[in-house]
């Protein structure tokens, strides 16, 4: 079981790393022409969007550290393309798609944890007992997860509920824009609903996995870069894929208005 204080200690490691790097991404990159990573999982409702919108409305987003998150953004840029994509590419080299679809499966199931309390806490009777069907029978029938059967033969379809989505649903507002260090785009209520999820998680640790990957030993360090590479895997995001100079400004705006529609579901 994780405690508080190692909480602590890997949230200051990170901000450590991310104002040491801070100075050279910005001096390596054009923040104008920059592009971002993020955690938006349906590409084309990103390209619908733009279409329909007004130009001017990716200016709508309260923004006040604009000047900071451009600076992490350029540094999630630079990390992206010179360590994130090539780990990502030797991670695709030696696991075959069939093995990779296992891992994702897997961390899908561990992610049902979040999606239940979380329902459970916006009131959504249906998905909370859909998600925990699916826990029961992808661990059972799909042997720890290996497997999804629960969407393959029972049609029941996985819900994607986070503790930000339930601090909207009771309206809390999403507060000004951030960029996170390797995370991408959020807000300062979903950057505490990560927080909280991240405690969460590791006080259910459902199946010893987060206490396995929060070990400093070599096995925990393995967990820990397979649920992050499997996560860059299954994210087809890449820098410049909008095409825009002013691409910061549209993966601002198009993460809004995509977190506002995961809270309206």
């Amino acid at each position: 079981m994780i405690t508080y204080s190692r909480l602590l200690i890997h949230l200051v490691m990170i901000a450590g790393v991310w104002l040491a790097a801070l100075p050279v991404a910005h001096a390596e990159a054009d923040i104008s022409e920059l592009g971002d990573i993020s955690e938006l999982r349906d590409q084309q409702h990103y390209i619908d969007a733009e279409k329909q919108s007004n130009p001017l409305d990716f200016l709508d987003v309260y923004d006040p550290l604009e000047p900071m998150n451009k600076r992490i953004y350029a540094f999630n840029r630079v990390f992206d393309e010179y360590i994130f994509l090539p780990a990502l590419s030797g991670y695709r080299f030696v696991f075959p798609q069939f093995v990779r679809n296992r891992f994702q499966d897997f961390w899908a199931n561990i992610g049902e944890i979040p999606n239940i309390y979380n329902s459970l806490f916006q009131l959504k009777i249906e998905k909370t007992a859909v998600s925990s069907w699916r826990l029961v029978i992808n661990t059972t029938v799909g042997v720890l997860g290996l497997w999804d059967p629960a969407t393959k033969w029972f049609e029941l379809e996985r819900a994607k509920e986070d503790f930000g989505q339930t601090l909207g649903h009771w309206g809390v507002g999403a507060g000004p824009f951030l960029v996170l260090p390797i995370v991408g785009p959020s807000n300062l209520r979903d950057t505490t609903g990560l927080v909280t999820d991240y405690v969460a998680e590791r006080e259910i640790d459902f199946l010893g996995v987060k206490e396995a990957e929060s070990n400093d030993d070599t096995g925990g360090w393995l967990l820990k870069g397979f649920d992050a590479l499997n996560q860059r895997d299954i994210n087809q995001f890449r820098y410049g894929m909008l095409g825009s100079p002013f691409e910061y400004n549209k993966v601002r705006y198009l993460f809004n208005q995509q977190r506002e529609l995961l809270i309206a579901e």
